[in-house]
């Protein structure tokens, strides 16, 4: 006998892409992002620093960024920009890193309606300096989180690695129906950056820009329909978030390139006396030779085409790789629109560009109820990250 809709449980009445793991999928339900107080623009980063080679000012004003914020060194009497040891990077790292934190979790709480006080797990990330204890510790202390909450750190897996602390944070919340996960991803890149004139410096120095990104998830408790969280704290219908509710989290897909393992790296550098971040110049048709591999791996588990899938929140890793991507997967320039608009607003973000993507989507309010949404990650290892949406 086959059994009624109404008698089976919550969990099978879902779409098959929706019960691909126990329990109901969680949601975000809120998105916050800060960034540093100065933003330049790449000529005023090439005046500031008096960078006269015309092969690196080629890279800079080539690089499709109109401006990103960073904190740059303080300047002697002559305005010339002093020299930071690593210790002072690390320093600079902690303070950034805080602060911007700070806010963005701040951002992502009123966006859901909820307090500090709502917080159950939290989940942090970074990659331009290493603490310990870590980011989740010093948060929890400066905001005034309760100190009884879960938390865990995610240092030093690079631009990906947002989508990687959103794996877990998606299966906490999913094991926790009712309660509330927090996930926030600081990169002060500013702490990460080596001036000594090479091209293998400047490649990076004309890209990366300080930023924070945080998001609230919640899987709904049994019984209540998937929503989102009204001010007062209650389940909102779907549609009540924008024009379609707050996407559920379904499924990830990862692949690590082994054979570019080194491709993107961040060492020690003997001769500068810190670490140091390189990115090989061939790493974006890598990258681009493979996302067909692991979008089309996420989407055919879910039973899916890359037809299907509306919207594309790609991270802004540069111009290069941004087209390899685009060019690979058969996309438009419509499609990452918001993925190039977030790449020339603010440099690369590291770990939380994709989710300045995201917000971005949210603001313009044209994604509808049923929509399928791809988030995609790239970084060291070298790694493509993805995960499906769905509102």
């Amino acid at each position: 006998m086959t059994a009624s809709m109404s008698t089976l449980p919550d969990v099978l009445r879902l779409p098959l892409t929706e019960r691909t793991e126990p329990g109901v999928p969680a949601q975000i339900i809120g998105v916050g992002t800060a960034v540093t107080p100065e933003a330049y623009s790449q000529q005023q980063l090439l005046d500031l620093f008096a960078i006269d080679d015309k092969r690196i000012r080629s890279v800079f004003l080539n690089s499709a960024i109109d401006r990103r914020f960073l904190t740059v060194p303080q300047r002697d009497a002559a305005g010339v920009p002093v020299a930071e040891e690593q210790g002072d990077l690390l320093r600079k790292h902690k303070r950034l890193a805080i602060d911007m934190g700070g806010r963005a979790v701040h951002a992502a709480l009123a966006d859901a309606g909820l307090s500090l006080a709502d917080i159950g797990y939290l989940c942090c990330v970074t990659s331009t300096g290493f603490l310990t204890p870590g980011i989740s510790a010093l948060l929890i202390r400066e905001l005034g989180i309760d100190p009884g909450c879960h938390r865990v750190d995610v240092v030093g897996m690079g631009c990906n690695a947002g989508l990687n602390a959103l794996n877990g944070t998606a299966a906490w919340a999913r094991a926790h129906p009712g309660e509330y996960a927090l996930m926030v991803c600081t990169e002060a890149c500013s702490a990460a950056y080596v001036v000594d004139g090479t091209m293998r410096t400047a490649v990076v120095n004309s890209l990366f820009g300080d930023g924070a990104a945080a998001i609230v998830l919640r899987a709904p408790v049994e019984g209540e329909l998937p929503g989102h969280i009204r001010e007062s704290g209650e389940i909102g219908e779907p549609g009540e978030r924008g024009a379609a509710g707050a996407p559920r989290v379904l499924a990830f897909s990862s692949h690590l390139i082994t054979e570019a393992i080194d491709a993107m790296r961040y060492d020690w550098d003997d001769s500068a006396n810190r670490f140091s971040f390189f990115l090989d110049p061939d790493i974006p048709y890598v990258v681009g030779a493979h996302a067909e591999l692991v979008i089309d791996r996420l989407l055919s588990r879910a039973g899916l085409r890359r037809s299907s899938i509306r919207h594309w929140l790609v991270h802004s890793g540069g111009k290069k790789v941004i087209d390899a991507v685009r060019v690979n997967l058969g996309l438009t320039r419509h499609d990452l629109r918001h993925t190039t608009g977030v790449l020339r607003d603010y440099g690369n973000l590291s770990s939380g560009s994709f989710l300045f993507s995201y917000q971005r989507l949210v603001r313009e309010s044209v994604v509808e109820e049923g929509d399928y949404g791809v988030l995609m990650t790239m970084g060291p290892g070298s790694t493509i990250e993805s995960a499906l949406v769905r509102w």
